[in-house]
Formats: structure tokens, sequence, C-alpha cells
């Protein structure tokens, strides 16, 4: 990564080319998935102001390549263990969008039952296993689901996501280097959006080049532009395949940008706002629709059908989430204690 003295930073060195082919079906389908997670996250943005979504919001807009393009490598019986701004991966990965709404609102339809909400959300279904709060929390999980794979003789593939920010966490460390040393199947997909909530990546990291400090663990490890949901899905197929075969990990550096703030508790002071219109250009979703109509794989009608249609579809997950019910105050302690058998009066000594 370079950065000037305004601070702005842009990424630099090789990337993974674009390669993927591409019909007409399948670019619709990776613009329909990159335009769920787009509207979703804007209308979450919206329900927190009005007050119907509470506690913490972390959002994936501008980062939607990364999910959409990534999943496509994956198969159902594959994991999936992502951050607290998770709500890309999730929809990307399959679960409804009705109970991934719930679960914002944090009512019992929800996918983690009301209980998780935008940090926690887990769906045992899609093999989904957070959502975690924790700053790399999900690296050791990843090495555990992947060890008992590996164990169990099973070709799978375990993908965890996390930030740059994780990348100075001892569980990056430990994770990557018991995951090269046992050579398990896991896919680390870095997402490096440049700021560790609000730290630039250049003032945190001695070495900014992600790629090259996961090759210190002997992981073959490759930069991708994550801005293009092609090239994502081109490196996230061709390492995933490496790993099932039972290569071992496989680290992916996904160049990404979060054209929002860190949270919506975040008053972003340390960027300049020049940079984030210049990524803006860049803008994953934008591109790629030039892309689908530079090459005539689809035209502004086809194009607006589908913005339509998911339009409808997030109308339809909050009046499900509207309708939802909370929790009864008598459910609080389940699955917090396991319930206590009555206790026996104690028999007297008899002498």
């Amino acid at each position: 990564m370079s950065g000037d003295a305004s601070g702005t930073v842009s990424p630099t060195g090789p990337v993974v080319p674009t390669q993927v082919g591409l019909t007409p079906e399948h670019g619709l389908r990776l613009l329909h998935e990159m335009l769920r997670i787009r509207r979703f996250e804007e209308k979450c943005a919206e329900l927190y102001s009005v007050g119907k979504i509470r506690g913490f919001l972390h959002l994936y807009i501008g980062e939607e390549a990364v999910a959409v393009g990534a999943m496509q490598a994956l198969r159902q019986d594959d994991a999936v263990v992502a951050t607290y701004r998770e709500h890309g991966h999730a929809l990307a990965r399959g679960i409804a969008m009705n109970r991934l709404m719930a679960e914002m609102y944090g009512k019992q339809e929800g996918c983690s039952r009301g209980r998780g909400g935008s940090m926690h959300v887990f769906d045992v279904d899609t093999r989904f296993y957070g959502g975690n709060a924790i700053v790399g929390g999900g690296l050791p999980i990843a090495i555990g689901l992947a060890l008992a794979d590996k164990m169990q003789q099973r070709q799978r593939v375990t993908a965890c996501f996390f930030g740059d920010g994780a990348v100075a966490e001892g569980e990056f460390h430990e994770s990557l280097n018991l995951a090269a040393l046992w050579k398990l199947p896991v896919l680390f997909c870095c997402e490096n959006n440049l700021y560790a909530m609000g730290t630039r990546l250049d003032r945190a990291q001695s070495q900014t080049d992600l790629a090259t400090k996961a090759r210190s663990y002997l992981l073959p490890a490759e930069p991708v532009d994550g801005m293009d949901v092609l090239a994502v899905e081109t490196a996230s197929r061709r390492a995933a395949e490496t790993v099932r075969r039972g290569n071992g990990p496989m680290f992916l550096e996904l160049r990404t940008y979060r054209f929002r703030a860190h949270s919506m508790f975040d008053a972003e002071l340390y960027r300049d706002k020049s940079e984030v219109e210049l990524w803006k250009q860049r803008d994953p979703i934008a591109t790629f629709t030039a892309t689908l109509k530079r090459r005539n794989l689809a035209t502004d009608a086809l194009i607006a059908a589908v913005d339509v249609s998911v339009s409808d579809e997030i109308d339809q997950s909050v009046q499900f989430a509207d309708a939802g019910t909370w929790e009864p105050v008598s459910d609080l302690l389940r699955d917090v204690y396991t319930p206590s058998e009555p206790r026996q009066p104690a028999q007297k000594d008899v002498v």
C-alpha cells in the first residue's frame, strides 16, 4: 500500500487478473447478489436511524464484490466464518433476507432467534459460523472446523473472512502457523479495506503487503482486486479447489474499501472525503454494470428489473421483521444456564 502526505491511500502491486468466463445469466446473478447486499445495507442504515435496529452496526457498502465473488467458489457443505461486518457474507451465502432482517431487529424469527443481532449472525443450515464481534476471533474457530474436516477425511473447505486489523492480533499468527503446520483445508480471505477501525494500515503495519506477511508462514498467498467481482471469483475458485485437494491452506488478500464509516457511531475523522470519493469511482456495482453493458450481456431494462426485484425483496424483509415477535421474558435464561435438577433432601446418617 502507498500513502501520500494528505493521508490518501491506494493499493499497489500486482493483483490477480480477471479470468473467469462470463455469460449473461452468470453476470446478472452476480449483479443481483451485489445489489441485494448494497440495498440491504442502505435499508439497515435507514432503520438504525429511526431506532428499529439497535446496538452496533457495521456496514459492508463498497465491499460487495468480495463476498459475492468468494461465495461462488464454495459448496453447500463448506463452512464460512465471518467478522462482525458480515451481513454481506450472510446474504451471499444464502441466509434468507427475511430471517437476516428479523435478526437485525432482534426478533425471534431471526436466524439467531434475535439473540445475535448485527454482529453475531449464525445459521447452521448454511454452515455460517458467525458473525464474531472480537477482532480476529473467527480465525481459531476456522482452524477447529478445518481440523475436524481433516480428521474425518471430508473434502471440505472452511472460508475464513477477516479484516486487515486482525493481522495485528495474535490469533492471526497462531492460526496461520497451525494451518500451515497441519496442512488444514482453510481458505483465508483477508478483506483489506485499508483501515482497522480508524487506523490506516501503513500506520499500524511495517509490512503493508499482507500477502507477503502470510507467505512468511509458508502459505501460498496472492493479492486480489477486491473491487472486481470477477477477479475475486477467479482467485477464490482456484484457491478453494487447491485447498479442497488436500494441499493445505491458501491466503487471499482482497484489496477493497468501505465507503461508509467503520460503524454508525464512527465520526470518520481519520480519512479525507476526497479519498472516499476517489475509491467510489471504483464502485464494484457500477463498474460491473458497465462491464455487462459494454459486453452486451445485459440491457438497461434487464438491469432495472434486477434493481426492482431487489427493492421488492427488501420491502418484504422489513415487513417480515416488523411483524416479528420478541422473545418472551421467560426465555431470557434459555441456552444461558443448564436447567438445574430439583435438589433431593440429604439423607441423614443412620447410626
